[in-house]
């Protein structure tokens, strides 16, 4: 009964009006930027690596690496596996698509928190609660969003991210889901103690890390495979339009499954980006909103692609008409573990090595699951930190961890489909809260990106400035603006 309910809330959350709704806002919002995410692509890139960071806030590294490490999870290798097998392999060029159109979108919702970030207790906190109070003057609208991503970050998605790396290790070295999840919480304890400062500390060295490697794997078993690979793009091409034999009559379901779990995967529109990059140091709000548009193609393009061509190149696949009888069309693999889609290809591309496709995938799980893990706490906190304040935040921060942990562990027990249905949930109410509010408030962010153009034309190192610019309620930046222009002042008397 429970979990009948369940599939009616995520079914309502998840309709058409979802799918394709955020297809066509992301799309409004490349036309407004003269899709600026391919014409500035370069300057994201070089972007990444400037910027230092402060007593208050991180670098734009860091920030990257705090939104990548939510973005890089248990959606690049089990969400592409289920996109598969439930949209078909057409479902990865809608993902392709998602990604793209998306990258937009994360720059609208990431220049939003740097537009209207605040300082609190000597450090950056922003994101689309805050946004949503400053930008429309109405501060329900960001207590609603805020109790959604705090239900959401601390209590309904935790556990599609344990339950992947208890599952995956299991299957690997027959360790029992208990005992990792003991595990699990101790280190993520260890780590969410430290703060944000610790957070970003992580996240700078696990995620290069877990990303290089992971492609890297990929790469290899594509150049072993180099000669398949006009077929299996023909393949995903064929079937993201229905036009293969086997996937005809599917183009609703590769549509469907590659944009929910395109953003489940990448996170454009959800929200949670905007809070790391809020917490980045930089002279003006369109550098972090590029950056965070990278991450998108990071996340999407590089390692989700890398996952589906390993599974689509050893054919290590299910793929079922999503009906109520769940008919399988295509039957590759025995069972219903998407985790073993990616550890039997990977198996399957080194065949010597006994059991390391399965070692490496649950190694990569643990790494991708476990600073999506932080990243989902850090978001959790700063909207703790956006409804309460003084001692009573201290409280509810420590309260917020200890529920967390417990949400972490019960994940790593339970069932992998009760798992994903709440998180599929939980990913609903914050993207439908936060892309209502980022249609609401885009314009600041299309005049923050014509002044930094601009500013960049004329060879300069951009400065924002909200007032000539007509931008309201900017606090953050017009003390800042105010603050180093007294510096001025008094350097100016001094020489006097």
């Amino acid at each position: 009964m429970l979990e009948n309910f369940l599939n009616w809330i995520s079914g309502i959350l998840w309709g058409p009006i979802m799918i394709y709704g955020i297809l066509i806002v992301g799309l409004v919002f490349s036309i407004m930027t003269r899709f600026a995410q391919i014409r500035k692509i370069k300057e994201m890139f070089v972007l990444m690596f400037t910027g230092e960071k402060s007593e208050a806030g991180v670098s734009s590294f860091q920030a990257l690496t705090i939104a990548l490490s939510g973005r890089v999870g248990t959606g690049n290798i089990i969400g592409t596996a289920s996109a598969i097998a439930f949209g078909g392999p057409g479902a990865v060029f809608w993902m392709w698509i998602t990604a793209f159109i998306g990258a937009s979108t994360a720059y609208v919702e990431s220049t939003l928190a740097q537009i209207y970030k605040t300082k609190k207790q000597g450090v950056y906190r922003g994101g689309p609660a805050y946004y949503m109070e400053k930008g429309t003057g109405k501060r329900w609208f960001g207590v609603v969003f805020a109790i959604a991503a705090i239900l959401a970050m601390a209590i309904l998605m935790p556990g599609v991210q344990s339950n992947a790396i208890s599952s995956a290790m299991n299957n690997a070295f027959n360790i029992s889901p208990w005992i990792t999840g003991l595990i699990t919480i101790a280190l993520l304890g260890f780590v969410i103690i430290g703060g944000v400062k610790r957070i970003a500390n992580a996240a700078q060295i696990i995620v290069p890390f877990m990303a290089v490697a992971y492609l890297l794997v990929a790469i290899v078993v594509i150049i072993m495979n180099i000669s398949e690979v006009p077929a299996v793009f023909g393949l995903i091409i064929r079937s993201a339009f229905s036009v293969d034999a086997t996937f005809g009559g599917m183009i609703g379901a590769a549509i469907a499954w590659g944009v929910k779990r395109a953003i489940y995967s990448n996170e454009a529109g959800q929200g949670s980006g905007p809070h790391a990059a809020a917490a980045a140091e930089v002279s003006h709000p369109a550098k972090q909103g590029l950056v965070q548009s990278a991450s998108i193609y990071i996340d999407t393009l590089l390692v989700c692609s890398a996952t589906a061509l390993m599974i689509l190149f050893m054919g290590t696949y299910n793929t079922n008409v999503n009906n109520a009888d769940g008919e399988l069309i295509v039957e590759h693999v025995p069972g219903h573990s998407y985790t073993e889609f990616t550890q039997l290809a990977v198996t399957g591309a080194f065949p010597g090595l006994d059991n390391f496709g399965a070692a490496f995938v649950a190694f990569a799980l643990f790494f991708f699951a476990f600073t999506t893990l932080m990243a989902y706490y850090y978001i959790a906190e700063t909207n703790v930190a956006y409804l309460f304040s003084g001692r009573t935040e201290g409280t509810i921060t420590w309260i917020l961890k200890i529920v967390m942990l417990a949400s972490v562990f019960y994940g790593s027990v339970r069932t992998s489909d009760l798992a994903w249905l709440l998180g599929d949930i939980g990913l609903g109410l914050m993207v439908w809260t936060n892309v209502i509010g980022i249609i609401v408030l885009a314009k600041p962010t299309f005049i923050a990106l014509k002044d930094y153009e601009e500013q960049r034309k004329a060879g300069k190192d951009p400065v924002f400035d909200p007032i000539k610019l007509g931008i309201k309620n900017a606090d953050f930046w017009v003390e800042r603006n105010q603050s180093k222009n007294q510096q001025q002042v008094n350097k100016e008397k001094a020489k006097m």
